[in-house]
This record gives C-alpha cells, sequence and structure tokens, in this order.
C-alpha cells in the first residue's frame, strides 16, 4: 500500500451517505463538473492532498462503532488503482462498502475491460452509486442519492449476472 490517494477530505462518522455509521473517503478530481454539484470542491484534479491508505485505515480501525466506508467524490474511479488496496483491507475488516460515482455500472464495466483496477475496484463494493447529478432531477427525499436518475446497484449480484441489479439500502 504506498501509491498515495489524493483526497479533498474524509469525515469520519456520517448517516447520510450510507446505511448505518459511515466512515466517508472523499476522493479528489471529477471529470462530471455536474451543475448543482454537492462537492464542487472536489472537481480540481490538483486539488485537496495526499493521504495513504494505511493512515486512512487506522483512523477507520480507531472506531469500533463504524458499519461501512462510502468511497465518494470527486470520482472515486479515476484513483482506482490508489483506492484498491484500501477497499480490500476494508472488506477483510468485514465493513460494507459503498461507492458513488458519475460513471453508471456499464460504463465501470467497460472501462474495467481496459483497466482491470476499475473492474477490481467496483468488485469490493456492496453498492454502487451511479449516474452523474442531474439538477433537474434532484430530490431531497430519495435515499442516498441526490437525483431520481441515479441508480443503487447491488455490486455482488450485478457483477454474477453481468446486468446492473437494483438494492435497496
Amino acid at each position: 500500500m504506498c501509491d498515495k490517494i489524493r483526497l479533498a477530505g474524509v469525515v469520519s462518522e456520517s448517516i447520510v451517505d450510507g446505511p448505518g455509521i459511515r466512515y466517508v473517503v472523499f476522493a479528489q478530481g471529477c471529470p462530471h463538473k455536474c451543475e448543482g454539484c454537492h462537492n464542487p470542491q472536489t472537481h480540481d484534479m490538483n486539488g485537496g492532498y495526499e493521504e495513504s491508505a494505511e493512515d486512512i485505515l487506522n483512523d477507520i480501525a480507531q472506531n469500533p462503532l463504524l458499519t461501512g466506508v462510502t468511497l465518494s467524490g470527486g470520482e472515486p474511479f479515476l484513483q482506482a488503482k490508489q483506492l484498491l488496496p484500501l477497499a480490500q483491507k476494508i472488506k477483510e475488516r468485514r465493513l460494507n462498502l459503498i461507492i458513488y460515482s458519475g460513471y453508471t455500472y456499464e460504463e465501470i464495466v467497460k472501462v474495467g475491460e481496459r483497466d482491470e483496477a476499475w473492474i477490481l475496484l467496483l468488485s469490493c463494493a456492496d453498492w454502487l452509486i451511479d449516474g452523474k447529478f442531474e439538477k433537474d432531477k434532484s430530490d431531497p427525499d430519495i435515499k442516498f442519492r441526490g437525483s431520481t436518475n441515479q441508480r443503487i446497484i447491488d455490486v455482488k449480484k450485478s457483477m454474477e449476472c453481468k446486468s446492473p441489479v437494483s438494492a435497496d439500502i
């Protein structure tokens, strides 16, 4: 675990980024630049700061109340290679993992055909919340999503049947 992850920040306890008490890692850098983005400070590819997966894991280990970890952003898949060791260790610790991405499940799988890190990172996730935020489809009443076009995908089932399977978390 030597590669540094470029971060916009972390939240050590969140109840809005997935079920239970979660540790949230906000990756720095995003090509989507969705209008009305909740985290526009994460867009700059050179912004933020660098942190090792080991330091993040040590921080996670300090809180026995955590039920899961969320990778958000920015766009986590832009740093798939750097985030993969973190995701694998999270799963070894038996924490659930959510990844938010502006890419759709189908786009991630397609890129994963030529960049193995994308598919390996995806395979670590329990759930993927996919799709760009669309301001005109914004709905404050939907759970764990910003706009109604975004899907909650059960990653394990989707990878088994090679097609996205919706989940309710």
